[in-house]
């Protein structure tokens, strides 16, 4: 027969006993000590470090008053990523700053596997979750779901009108960033986009595009093409290559398109992230930016700034959507909460007017 083994650990009830007073009297030294003199105090705590006892589980506390005044962000990606990233470390900076004015803890919650994703989103500590929902956005979703905790998601956009969302017009956006260019004079474009599916890289077809899972990808094209056309350009010789916005899938897009005898004068990049790496490549081959390819970005990170050239691009507020992300949890709760907020376009030296023998 298996042996049955006994909890002796030490507990409040045993430090009330040892110092002679109520178990409640005991409970108010350690969680409302200054309604108890002095003299109790000293005694309840001198019993209880008498018997090894530490002080009351903080978990338990918490839980057992209905909160635990903290806020998740969850991601699909590794815990590094919301240090690594640009994007993601002004999020977290604008998400910090709204949770310290308002005295509330954040918990991050990310995943190497599907298998940590879940017992990491099932068994957090939260008084709800900011979905940093990028990629795997279903799957957080369901998730936070299940908890029935308050969320809101940072998805750009997302489809679904039953989630509460902080996000910009992509379409927008990318219509002003093409405009841009058009304005300039260019007429030679290429795209270079996030992930339109789950691991997807290479030359999108129209159908890959339109059948887009992830929203911001698949609006930012439309935003583009859309203005574009206005400008009588030929929108289906524009060719879009997905990326992963690293250098193993932005690098080989490059390749080609600059092995063209008629290569692109501009390049609209989806992130300032592509942008950055776009530019890093064409540096290294001698191909001047912008005086013979103009790049323009999208997010507005800290280092459009110090890039070489310093990056224009489409400017998203992204610690106000941080701050309002915590704002939907903290004062929205349950309630579906929508907002949409402006970007800017902020120019700087990686566009200009395509060389003359270009112009047409």
């Amino acid at each position: 027969m298996g042996k049955l083994i006994l909890d002796k650990s030490p507990k409040l009830a045993d430090v009330a006993r040892a110092a002679g007073v109520s178990k409640g009297t005991a409970s108010n030294v350690f969680n409302r000590p200054e309604i108890v003199s002095k003299e109790v105090r000293e005694r309840v705590l001198a019993a209880a470090a008498s018997i090894g006892y530490s002080g009351p589980d903080p978990k338990g506390r918490l839980l057992s008053a209905g909160k635990v005044n903290a806020i998740g962000v969850a991601t699909v990606e590794p815990l590094g990523y919301f240090f690594t990233d640009p994007f993601a470390r002004v999020l977290m900076t604008g998400i910090t700053e709204a949770c310290d004015a308002n005295g509330t803890g954040i918990s991050l919650v990310s995943a190497a596997n599907e298998d940590e994703l879940i017992w990491n989103v099932r068994n957090a500590l939260v008084d709800g979750f900011i979905l940093f929902c990028l990629e795997g956005a279903e799957r957080l979703i369901d998730l936070s779901r299940e908890r029935q905790l308050p969320f809101v998601a940072l998805a750009f956009g997302h489809r679904d009108e039953t989630i509460s969302v902080v996000a910009v017009d992509n379409v927008a956006g990318a219509r002003v960033a093409a405009r841009h260019m058009a304005e300039l004079g260019h007429r030679d474009f290429a795209i270079l986009a996030m992930e339109f599916q789950e691991g997807g890289f290479g030359r999108a077809t129209a159908e890959r595009i339109s059948g887009s899972t992830f929203s911001a990808s698949g609006d930012r094209v439309k935003g583009y093409l859309d203005e574009l056309a206005g400008w009588n350009i030929d929108t289906s010789s524009i060719p879009i290559f997905e990326t992963l916005a690293d250098e193993a899938t932005v690098h080989p897009a490059l390749e080609e398109l600059f092995s063209s005898t008629t290569p692109p004068t501009a390049l609209l990049a989806q992130s300032d992230r592509i942008a950055f790496i776009a530019m890093d490549w064409l540096r290294a081959r001698g191909i001047s930016v912008p005086g013979e390819v103009s790049v323009i970005g999208f997010d507005g990170v800290p280092e459009c700034e110090r890039s070489t050239p310093p990056l224009t691009t489409i400017q998203q507020p992204i610690a106000e959507i941080g701050r309002r992300a915590v704002k939907a949890i903290l004062d929205h709760g349950h309630e579906v909460w929508r907002e949409t907020m402006d970007v800017q376009l902020a120019i700087r030296n990686s566009t200009a007017p395509p060389p003359a023998r270009r112009i047409r």
